[in-house]
């Protein structure tokens, strides 16, 4: 079992940035998933989720109205599209199974 994000990188406030997580050695329609966060010296954070067939969706305050989750599963692939980013958006990316699997993350830096 093995999931790995991409998409990362730095951009300015008010940017956008897609990340991707693809899994390997399991159907990925076979589990809700989630993303969560982890900024500079604070714990994973919580911050979406989508259900099997991705007709349930759910997003902390902090990102709701910015942030949308959708899935792929012919293409075993989660997404977090991220708009009007903020700095304190800063963190490293992580998609996550129910199991609490996680990849490496992704790094995501919101400065100008």
């Amino acid at each position: 079992v093995q999931l790995l994000e991409s998409g990362g990188g730095l951009v300015q406030p008010g940017g956008s940035l897609n990340l991707s997580c693809v899994a390997s050695g399991f159907r990925l329609s076979n589990y809700a998933m989630s993303w969560v966060r982890q900024a500079p010296g604070k714990g994973l954070e919580w911050i979406s989720d989508i259900s099997l067939g991705g007709g349930v969706i759910r997003y902390a305050d902090s990102v709701e109205g910015r942030f949308t989750i959708s899935r792929n599963n012919a293409k075993n692939t989660l997404y977090l599209q991220m708009n009007s980013l903020k700095p304190e958006d800063t963190a490293v990316y992580y998609c996550q199974t129910p199991t609490d699997i996680r990849g490496q993350g992704t790094q995501v830096t919101v400065s100008p």
